[in-house]
C-alpha cells in the first residue's frame, strides 16, 4: 500500500501531466514525426528522419515550449475553468500556482536551449513562440476572431517548424495544412460555444458571447463548406495513397457534426461536437501513415 506521502506525491503528478496536457502533447509529436516521414521530408529515407538529431531537437524544444503554454493558460483561466471544468479545475489545483510558474519558466529556458542545438534562428523564432503564447494567453484570448485566430495559428505552428526546417514548399504540403488549419478553427469555435457560462462570468468576448450561437453555428457551417476544398484536391489531385479513406470518413463526420450543431443546445451537445472534431484531429495523425503502407520496407 501506498503512504500518505506518496500518494499526494503521484496525485501531483497527474495534476501536472492534467496541466500540461501530456495527452495532447505526445499527439503532437507522434504528428510532428509522422509528417515528417511521409509528407515534409518523403524523399529521405526513414533511418535518416527518425535518427535526424536537429528534428529530434525542434520536436523536443516545441513540445517544451506547448508544454509551458497551457501551464500559463491554465494560470491565466484557473477561475473561468472553475466554472467550465470543475472536475479538471479541482485537480489542476492540487500543485501551487507558484510551482507551475516555475516549471513555466523551466520549460522554456529547455526549449531555448535545446532549440540553440540546432541555430541561432531557431532560438530566435522559439523565443517568438514563447512570447506568442504568453501575450495571447494574458490578452488576446479574451478577443472575438483576433483570439480564435492566433489560437488557430499557435496550435499549427509546431508544424510549421518542422515545415521551416524540411524546406519542402510543395503544393500538397500546403493543401494539408488548410485542411488542418480549417478544423483546428471549428475546433477552437466549438470549445467557445462549450464554454460560454465561464466566458460570460470572467467577461471574456468570444464569438458565440458576443455575436451569439446563431452566427457562431453559421460560420462553422462555413468552415465545414471550406473543408471540402482541401478534402477534394487532396482526395482527386495528389498522392495521398490510402489515407484517402480517412478523408471519406472525416467528410461523413463532418456531416454528422453539421446535423448535430443545428439542433445542439447545451453544453454536453457542444461537448460532443467537440470530441467529433478531437477524434478527426486524431485519426488523421495517425493515417498519415496510411500515404505510402510500403515504407518500412522501401526506405529503410
Amino acid at each position: 500500500m501506498l503512504s500518505h506521502k506518496h500518494k499526494l506525491i503521484l496525485l501531483k503528478f497527474f495534476s501536472m501531466f492534467s496541466v500540461v496536457r501530456g495527452y495532447n502533447i505526445l499527439i503532437i509529436v507522434i504528428a510532428q514525426y509522422l509528417a515528417s516521414i511521409y509528407i515534409l521530408a518523403h524523399n529521405k529515407s526513414l533511418k535518416e528522419v527518425v535518427l535526424d538529431l536537429n528534428l529530434f531537437m525542434l520536436v523536443m524544444a516545441s513540445s517544451a515550449v506547448i508544454a509551458g503554454g497551457y501551464i500559463i493558460n491554465n494560470f491565466y483561466d484557473s477561475e473561468k475553468d472553475l466554472i467550465n471544468r470543475p472536475q479538471k479545475s479541482m485537480l489542476d489545483r492540487l500543485v501551487s500556482q507558484n510551482t507551475k510558474l516555475s516549471f513555466y519558466f523551466v520549460l522554456n529556458f529547455i526549449a531555448v536551449v535545446l532549440s540553440s542545438y540546432v541555430s541561432f534562428r531557431a532560438v530566435i523564432f522559439f523565443s517568438i513562440y514563447i512570447f506568442a503564447i504568453w501575450f495571447y494567453s494574458h490578452k488576446l484570448k479574451k478577443l472575438p476572431f483576433i483570439g480564435n485566430l492566433t489560437s488557430d495559428i499557435l496550435t499549427i505552428t509546431p508544424f510549421f517548424i518542422v515545415f521551416i526546417y524540411y524546406k519542402n514548399f510543395e503544393t500538397v504540403v500546403f493543401v494539408h495544412a488548410m485542411f488542418l488549419f480549417l478544423i483546428i478553427s471549428m475546433r477552437e469555435l466549438t470549445k467557445d460555444l462549450e464554454n460560454m457560462k465561464g466566458d460570460l462570468a470572467q467577461n471574456y468576448l468570444t464569438i458565440p458571447i458576443v455575436y451569439g450561437e446563431n452566427v457562431s453555428k453559421i460560420m462553422l457551417t462555413v468552415l465545414i463548406l471550406l473543408t471540402l476544398i482541401p478534402i477534394y484536391l487532396l482526395v482527386n489531385y495528389f498522392n495521398v495513397g490510402y489515407m484517402s479513406y480517412y478523408f471519406y470518413f472525416s467528410l461523413l463526420l463532418l456531416i454528422l457534426f453539421l446535423v448535430l450543431l443545428w439542433k445542439s443546445k447545451s453544453k454536453t451537445h457542444y461537448l460532443i461536437l467537440h470530441n467529433i472534431l478531437k477524434l478527426i484531429i486524431v485519426a488523421g495523425v495517425f493515417s498519415l501513415s496510411l500515404i505510402d503502407v510500403d515504407l518500412l520496407l522501401n526506405r529503410i
